[in-house]
């Protein structure tokens, strides 16, 4: 029926109303818009996190590089016992222990010196002859995981490729001690022979790849010599030149990951990748008679060392080209969760019955709606 104004009456919906249609309506669309602005924003804050850190560390490793670009002393030995320190050998099984002996004229002892300089212990190879012992090196038995020390009686003075010299010299195998305490241990020995003639050599070294030795002469047009693959103690086993060696080589080293391998000279070292194939020079310190050389444990640096008595051993860089290619590094993972898009299957976390969000905020839009339409039914009459 008209009003007096003559005016049709028009329903008027609750502004309650309108407001649960609004929120009801918003519910349908919010959810995936914020899910989605949630993802692209974690999705940044992980790249700004990866690209922070990968920051740092390369600030890091620049600050290492140059704090670790120059040569320094390491330690002094201070054992009065040895005095004609001729070889270098880091243990691989004892953390800061490094091992010498003596040259010719001693007895047949190798000494475990500390990261201080001092001895840690006195090994006797009661078995062994010291005739005139040059070079140490260690090794790890791939079947054992154990240390092994390999201790090389090559110096031969009278050698000249000829009639003069030893017919042949002495390698002794040990296996490296599980404890620093003084003991007389047994070795193994390995006689050789040159397959060219009677050589004066100082450089003895294992690649840790193969277990096989080589044996480095010292003289002016000097060779690297590999040994069998498989040594033998009931025959002289005979040493066969694979390669060339610098002029007067004192000492020689494999890499711990058989990567390379070092030749020292009285002037400087040499760095291989394999003989006759030069990865680089090293310049070494000045020493009054330089006898010795060995890697770090990491494989990144140098040791080198002198005879006489409180003599220097070293440490020096290798150039970068002659370092061990770095391990891989494992794909970082972000600490912070990730959203889940809405639009993706049921999530557990959604609610206890496993019911996908969207689906939940239609049902409740759709009795939002149904609400209001009765309410405006009832406003109309």
């Amino acid at each position: 029926m008209g009003s007096a104004t003559g005016r049709t009456r028009t329903s008027r919906i609750p502004r309650a109303a309108l407001a649960l249609l609004a929120v009801a309506v918003a519910g349908t669309v919010l959810p995936t818009a914020t899910a989605t602005a949630t993802a692209t924003a974690t999705a940044a804050a992980d790249a700004a996190d990866a690209e922070t850190a990968d920051a740092q560390t390369a600030e890091t490793a620049r600050t290492a590089a140059r704090a670790d670009d120059r040569e320094r002393l390491l330690f002094r030995i201070r054992d009065e016992r040895v005095g004609e320190s001729s070889g270098l050998a880091v243990s691989p099984t004892h953390k800061g222990i490094v091992y010498t002996h003596n040259d010719s004229g001693n007895g047949p002892q190798i000494y475990a010196i500390g990261q201080d300089g001092r001895t840690r212990a006195t090994f006797t190879i009661g078995n062994a002859e010291a005739r005139d012992w040059e070079g140490i090196a260690a090794s790890t038995d791939r079947a054992t995981g154990r240390g092994v020390l390999w201790i090389a009686d090559t110096g031969d003075n009278l050698a000249d490729g000829g009639g003069g010299g030893w017919p042949d010299v002495s390698v002794y195998k040990v296996a490296e001690p599980g404890t620093m305490k003084d003991a007389t241990l047994r070795a193994v020995r390995y006689r050789l022979r040159y397959a060219d003639g009677p050589r004066n050599a100082e450089g003895v070294m294992v690649d840790p790849r193969t277990g096989r030795l080589y044996i480095v002469s010292k003289e002016f047009s000097g060779g690297v010599y590999a040994a069998p693959a498989k040594l033998r103690t009931d025959k002289v086993n005979v040493l066969r030149r694979v390669g060339s060696a610098p002029l007067m080589a004192t000492d020689a080293s494999y890499a711990p990951d058989g990567s390379s391998f070092v030749i020292r000279t009285y002037f400087s070292a040499s760095v291989y990748r394999s003989p006759g194939k030069l990865i680089a020079h090293v310049t070494m310190p000045p020493l009054r008679q330089a006898e010795s050389i060995a890697y770090t444990q990491d494989g990144a640096a140098l040791l080198t060392g002198s005879e006489g008595k409180d003599s220097p051993v070293y440490q020096v860089p290798l150039p970068a080209a002659a370092r061990p290619a770095p391990s891989p590094r494992p794909a970082r993972t972000s600490a912070r969760p990730r959203a889940v898009s809405a639009t993706s299957g049921a999530d557990p976390g959604d609610g206890e019955l496993g019911v996908p969000m969207p689906v939940l905020w239609l049902a409740v839009a759709l009795g939002a709606i149904g609400i209001i339409g009765f309410i405006a039914h009832r406003a109309g009459r």
